[in-house]
């Protein structure tokens, strides 16, 4: 397979992926607004901080409002990585390689495109609550027509590794925002509200029905070890590095357990890390600290599966 073409599928899914993640990324915020008790205010610039872009978000928006915050990561077509802006480039990927993907991938990631480009920035939060929820089941409907309709070959791997390491990255960023939203009030840790606050964060990541099924209790060190390394829920980031580690060796023939290149190294390193974790090692270490250090390993492994599958090297 060309190397365009595998890192154009790679990064179409990668971008649906990230527009998907960042709709997530607020609805934790409008959650919390739906659900605490009258007088609450909550926190918006969280959001900007996990994103790492609170600098730019200062210099052209000022406070961090509910408004500018939402304006900045859906709708505002000069930072790169709002919603509309990741749909803008989805679309121009998935059309560079109209030939490989199929038909009905190229509708639905353009339907989704315009139906966030002609969205009404101006609406109320609980429509916003509802269009975010259409971004997420928009989602949801190109995976699955991806999955249907396209051959579950070489491409589809790159597109499956895109997509799931994405979500790894964005689950420890939802992680981060409760972390943030936490730092200010310490003395709401163990209350109601704090609960409140953990319930929502799981419904912002689709995990609170699958969470309850296995823990009658909400509490913080479930959530977490329930988000970073239940193996079996789909979007928890255990889940999604055994996934992209199964994508790749597809796309190399590399053996399971063995390494040839230094994608499938990082990748298999990271992977077996938390393999052999457990929820008091995270605690221990600090939250925060082990997902800035995981987000720092996950750049690692999408550096070197760039270096190894889409850099081209000049011809001498």
């Amino acid at each position: 397979m060309l190397s365009r073409v595998a890192n154009s599928i790679y990064w179409l899914t990668r971008y649906v992926e990230r527009a998907e993640n960042i709709a997530r990324f607020i609805d934790v915020n409008l959650n919390l607004l739906l659900d605490s008790p009258a007088g609450t205010t909550q926190q918006w610039e969280p959001l900007v901080i996990t994103t790492g872009d609170l600098p730019l978000f200062k210099e052209r928006y000022g406070e961090a409002t509910a408004e500018n915050v939402i304006q900045f990561l859906t709708f505002d077509r000069k930072y790169s990585n709002s919603i509309l802006s990741c749909l803008q480039l989805a679309r121009e990927n998935a059309r560079s390689i109209r030939e490989i993907i199929s038909s009905e991938m190229w509708e639905q990631v353009n339907a989704f495109y315009l139906m966030v480009k002609e969205a009404d920035p101006d609406q109320s939060l609980s429509a916003l609550h509802e269009f975010f929820t259409q971004v997420k089941m928009a989602s949801h409907l190109f995976a699955g027509v991806m999955d249907a309709t396209m051959t579950h070959n070489e491409g589809w791997n790159f597109g499956q590794m895109g997509r799931l390491l994405e979500r790894a990255d964005k689950i420890t960023r939802i992680l981060d925002v409760k972390y943030f939203i936490l730092l200010p009030s310490a003395k709401d840790v163990g209350t109601t509200l704090d609960e409140i606050q953990w319930i929502a964060l799981l419904r912002s990541a689709s995990a609170y029905e699958m969470y309850r099924k296995c823990q009658h209790r909400i509490t913080p060190t479930g959530v977490v070890e329930f988000l970073i390394l239940d193996r079996d829920f789909p979007r928890s980031i255990r889940f999604c590095l055994l996934r992209s580690e199964r994508a790749l060796h597809k796309i190399t023939g590399t053996p399971g357990g063995t390494w040839r290149d230094p994608g499938e190294r990082a990748l298999g390193r990271l992977r077996s890390e938390l393999d052999y974790l457990t929820i008091d090692e995270i605690i221990q270490k600090g939250l925060h600290e082990f997902l800035n250090d995981l987000q720092i390993q996950l750049n690692g492994v999408g550096n070197q599966i760039f270096k190894t599958f889409f850099a081209l090297e000049p011809i001498h």
